[in-house]
């Protein structure tokens, strides 16, 4: 798409006015102008910038894994297993954030660098955040959790086989590990060896 395409496309805010403040999020009630006139109301979702993080190992017998985290949630109201992933704190960079959830939910941290897959807009309708991803190649366990008042969560080791063909079923039917998992899988194009 060109810029004279999205130029034509994009609607013009002319007010935005906080309507509900939450401890997660805020309602943004937000008046905008299409470029041929028409004009509308519209909900937006303000909400913090997220991190998840893959972390990724070999066994005892050489089986790559994931360690992944099995947890309730409550606007499901399920128990789910997702990778360790956490809202980004302000001023703090989506990276960071990455490796604090790890460290918080696992007790682990990274033998090498920690890989930047990508973000997206989680649901650009109504939401204005970004959810980032990144990979960890080789964890080592170097505490306990050191959960969030609220939080109550499992750590598990599950191969990489079975979470792929789990991913989007199930207890594994949280939407933004499905894109997690997607673009562990572009990364693994690149890097076969993560698959077998």
């Amino acid at each position: 798409m060109n810029s004279k395409d999205i130029k034509r496309l994009t609607w013009e805010t002319v007010s935005k006015k906080k309507v509900f403040e939450g401890p997660i999020f805020q309602v943004n009630a937000v008046h905008r102008k299409s470029t041929d006139g028409r004009e509308g109301s519209f909900i937006e979702i303000d909400a913090p910038k997220w991190a998840t993080v893959i972390p990724w190992f070999r066994d005892e017998h050489q089986i790559p894994h994931f360690i992944m985290v099995r947890q309730y949630r409550h606007g499901s109201d399920s128990v789910t297993i997702e990778f360790p992933a956490g809202t980004v704190d302000h001023g703090e960079e989506p990276k960071a954030a990455a490796l604090r959830e790890l460290l918080e939910e696992t007790g682990c941290r990274p033998l090498k660098d920690i890989v930047e897959l990508g973000s997206v807009s989680p649901n650009p309708a109504f939401m204005n955040n970004r959810v980032w991803f990144f990979f960890v190649e080789g964890v080592e366990n170097i505490s306990g959790q050191s959960l969030d008042t609220n939080e109550q969560l499992d750590m598990m080791a599950i191969p990489v086989e079975e979470v792929i063909r789990s991913m989007g079923t199930g207890v594994y039917d949280n939407g933004i590990m499905l894109i997690a998992q997607a673009f562990f899988l572009r990364y693994a194009e690149q890097h076969p060896e993560l698959l077998h």
